[in-house]
């Protein structure tokens, strides 16, 4: 027995340091193929300029990194308060034969392919921003965001919702008890006990929406304009999916810088999150 839990040790170590490795690897490669193109072009030229052109060498990703920002925004806005109620009703109120349909449901949208998500927003969404709303053709950050914020709405709740369901019940009979409403018991007590499940759940949320590509390139309008809500808009992955295929020499080299961006914009994001968390935590 002593032989095989040895073994079982050996195996889970083998398998953490291959994680670490991995990212450490995807970590060099990004730097060592991003840094090169941002010295050619100029950092800040890079990171601030307004006009991308590769046919007349001008790199400029600011429009791309601002329409990231705003359709996550605008997706997290729209997301995180329906899927943390959702979780809620799911956890604490729904009743058992509504859930047995609910659950399933909510796992099936997890499960559909983005490419069908985007193919609903061009038939549903864009005709219906472009009929209510006459200064935009439809394809613009509103409709990317509506868009996104379905799109996350799977994870945040399944994620919410089991840490909700581990909240222990001492907890919320002692709410009730000291005369608290099952309302008041939610949000004061079994919310803030869960919280760290539920910000999981926002950042792989976060994830999901900044990670995002085939549906978004089919709903955005993918110009490199500074953003507007009712214009067509570029995301940083619609950047580099619908140019690589073509791009070569400088061009091709911007493209995995884009991609080092994006990774460090998503990496700064989860730590800025997670110490937020903590300070609020500690706070207390």
């Amino acid at each position: 027995m002593k032989k095989r839990e040895k073994i079982m040790e050996y195996v889970f170590l083998l398998a953490a340091v291959i994680s670490i490795v991995a990212v450490a690897l995807i970590c060099i490669f990004l730097f060592a193929n991003g840094i090169p193109a941002m010295k050619k072009i100029g950092f800040a030229e890079f990171l601030t300029g307004t006009k991308w052109k590769p046919g007349n060498n001008k790199f400029g990703i600011f429009p791309m990194i601002l329409g990231s920002i705003y359709v996550t925004g605008g997706a997290l806005i729209i997301g995180v308060p329906v899927g943390v109620l959702t979780s809620i009703f799911m956890a604490r109120f729904c009743p058992e034969g509504l859930y047995k349909l609910l659950k399933p449901v909510v796992n099936l949208l997890a499960g559909i392919p983005s490419i069908v998500y985007g193919f609903f927003g061009l038939v549903v969404l864009v005709p219906f921003i472009r009929e209510h709303f006459k200064n935009s053709n439809g394809q613009s950050i509103l409709c990317a965001s509506i868009l996104l914020g379905i799109m996350i709405l799977p994870t945040i709740i399944s994620v919410s919702e089991t840490s909700l369901d581990s909240v222990r019940e001492e907890l919320r009979e002692a709410s009730l008890a000291l005369g608290a409403t099952p309302i008041q018991t939610i949000f004061k007590v079994i919310i803030p006990a869960a919280r760290s499940g539920i910000v999981t759940g926002v950042i792989l949320g976060i994830g999901r929406a900044i990670g995002e590509t085939m549906a978004i390139i089919m709903v955005c309008g993918n110009v490199a304009n500074m953003p507007n809500l009712f214009k067509s808009v570029r995301f940083l992955t619609t950047g580099i999916a619908s140019e690589m295929s073509y791009a070569g020499g400088l061009h091709r080299e911007v493209l995995f810088s884009i991609g080092l961006v994006l990774f460090i914009f998503i990496m700064v994001i989860n730590i800025v999150i997670n110490r937020m968390f903590k300070k609020q935590k500690n706070d207390e």
